[in-house]
């Protein structure tokens, strides 16, 4: 089986797998405990706070161990929030092709009083900042953009973003769980104040990420996960040490697999075949975009029946997602204008690191079919 949906989830790299099993078999103590091997835990843990922290320019002390992006995307609004906002600046800017989980967060924010807008992309799939600033108004306390959008691949300018939050004195939240080692992160160059990351999305295990929070301990903030005080007491409970040693492999090993797969030119090389067997169809999104990355609309395409009939050939995410009773088209392909019955004839083809041409052509050949 062929796997097309890194974006989802990167298969775990060997060299990961190899070092949580080392993890479980040796550092298995609490790292809150006070004897010798808590304590060598609690230095090991520490030791891949600083390596992350290094990885986008951050002070370790900055950098807080979640289960993921989603429980940072929740720290960033939930943990943050209630020591800024006032009864009269309750205003926050996100934009329409977030993750699902910001519109989760939104929708609660706004049940206890917050004001919420949303910002439309380009028909590009890019967030400008002009957008960014006529949504800002006096009251504005956060604005949350992606850096890199997980349907289609497209880069957003967010340090620019990020400049005009600064001059705006607004605190300003990506999340970087699709460009964490694919695309160069410095915080400060993109002056962002909060960022959020995901382990596997970069070949390392589910149930581990982080968060980036500028000056973190010369913040207040209220934890998400009430605890023993772990994790500068933003979130409580005992710290996944092993986990934390596969994110710290997939941190060292993942860009060294990257740089070899963008070696292959895959998106172009599909593009090509897809040109070369007469298919129908267009590229959604910019040329500024991840390389593991690509939104195709299939015009003449049965795409519910390609993924159907060749479930046991392919991994295809589909551009639309199941709800429990209808089909409803992606979130974000309407953002940019697709309607509904071109959502449902769109794939987003997100490589693996060790694919081939063979592969390429494989799936070209089943989709000129369909």
């Amino acid at each position: 089986m062929i796997y097309f949906d890194t974006a989802a989830s990167y298969p775990v790299l060997p060299e990961v797998k190899v070092a949580i099993a080392e993890a479980f078999n040796s550092s298995y103590a609490n790292s809150s405990s006070s004897h010798k091997l808590g304590e060598e835990v609690a230095l090991s843990v520490d030791k891949v706070r600083g390596q992350l922290a290094g990885e986008i320019g951050a002070y370790p002390s900055e950098i807080v161990f979640t289960s993921g992006a989603t429980e940072s995307n929740n720290i960033a609004f939930k943990s943050l929030l209630p020591n800024l906002s006032s009864s009269d600046s309750k205003h926050i800017v996100t934009t329409e092709i977030e993750h699902k989980c910001i519109f989760s967060i939104c929708n609660y924010l706004e049940s206890i009083g917050y004001k919420i807008s949303y910002v439309k992309p380009d028909k590009s799939g890019v967030i400008n900042t002009d957008a960014i600033e006529k949504a800002l108004t006096p009251e504005t306390v956060l604005v949350s953009v992606m850096h890199v959008n997980n349907e289609l691949g497209t880069i957003n300018p967010i340090g620019d973003i990020g400049r005009l939050c600064n001059e705006k004195d607004v605190l300003f939240h990506s999340d970087g769980a699709q460009s964490f080692m694919k695309v160069d992160i410095d915080v400060d160059e993109l002056n962002v104040d909060v960022m959020s990351f995901s382990a596997h999305k970069i070949g390392g295990p589910k149930g581990i990420g982080a968060v980036y929070i500028r000056d973190l301990r010369n913040r207040e903030l209220t934890p998400v996960i009430h605890g023993a005080g772990q994790e500068n007491g933003v979130r409580g409970g005992t710290v996944a040490s092993p986990l934390i040693s596969g994110f710290s492999s997939a941190i060292k090993n993942f860009p060294r697999y990257y740089e070899d797969f963008k070696k292959t030119k895959a998106s172009e090389f599909l593009l090509a075949e897809l040109d070369r067997c007469r298919v129908e169809y267009k590229r959604n999104g910019s040329n500024f975009s991840l390389s593991s990355c690509l939104s195709l609309t299939l015009f003449s395409t049965n795409v519910a029946q390609l993924i159907r009939e060749n479930e046991n050939l392919f991994c295809l995410a589909q551009g639309s997602a199941c709800s429990s009773k209808e089909i409803e088209a992606s979130h974000v392909l309407t953002a940019i204008s697709l309607s509904r019955e071109e959502a449902e004839k769109t794939l987003r083809i997100s490589f693996p690191l060790d694919i081939t041409k063979e592969n390429i052509t494989e799936l070209v050949e089943v989709v000129r079919r369909y």
